[in-house]
């Protein structure tokens, strides 16, 4: 399971195991909890109390003793729903405080897997025409996860962004045909010597260069004359390969 996806909605590491810890025992008092997540006292307590303020679990009362319940995962919807609410109320201020600024940086550089998870979503929802890349391998699937790229792709299509890439032919047995059935996606491959550690994605007027190695990291550069140049390259290698 990607519990990341859990943390990128708010949860903390610790958090996120007591959750699930008491989503498999069902109903459960703290002392059950301590035993099976064997995580400390303190932090088991401290994070009942904030998964309860999250509305991610509740409890009863047995006499004097509580008796914790994991919320349906489904409530998770109504979570992202609040917090997408509280944002939503401080969107204007924080509009305001970027029209204060003059000017932007144009490169900007991400890093660890977070990093990259926020670039990729930077380049779905920027409103470009057509999203392309080229590069990636076996790496990439191994550092996000199948089901990461996965989920990517859906959230891309639900913008309704249509996508041309290029990967080599690695690739195909390890997500490239899963992706490629999926609507406004079109796929072509090279050798497998084409193999790399990094991808490179082209969006509008962005350019991403994600690098996964062990300490992964990722560049955005956004400037329409470089977007220009990388898109000329990426049609290059795409008359090059092939279905």
């Amino acid at each position: 399971m990607d519990i990341g996806i859990l943390e990128d909605l708010g949860l903390t590491h610790t958090e996120i195991k007591v959750y699930l810890t008491l989503l498999e025992l069902g109903t459960s008092s703290a002392g059950r909890i301590l035993e099976k997540s064997r995580l400390p006292n303190s932090t088991v307590h401290r994070d009942l109390n904030s998964l309860i303020a999250k509305g991610v679990i509740s409890y009863i009362l047995e006499g004097k003793r509580k008796i914790y319940q994991a919320s349906d995962p489904e409530n998770f919807y109504r979570f992202i729903e609040d917090k997408k609410e509280k944002f939503t109320e401080i969107l204007p201020e924080l509009k305001k405080k970027q029209s204060f600024s003059n000017s932007q940086e144009n490169a900007t550089i991400y890093r660890g897997i977070k990093g990259i998870k926020e670039v990729y979503n930077i380049l779905i929802i920027s409103k470009g025409k057509e999203y392309l890349t080229f590069g990636g391998g076996p790496p990439t699937e191994k550092l996000m996860g199948l089901t990461w790229w996965l989920n990517l792709h859906n959230r891309r299509i639900a913008n309704k962004l249509p996508s041309r890439q290029v990967f080599d032919e690695s690739v195909r047995s390890i997500g490239g045909r899963d992706i490629e059935k999926k609507k406004l996606t079109d796929i072509r491959y090279l050798a497998k010597e084409f193999a790399q550690f990094q991808e490179t994605v082209i969006v509008g007027d962005y350019v991403a260069i994600a690098v996964f190695t062990e300490n992964p990291y990722a560049f955005l550069i956004k400037d329409k004359y470089v977007a220009e140049g990388y898109r000329k390259h990426f049609e290059v290698l795409w008359k090059q390969a092939k279905k």
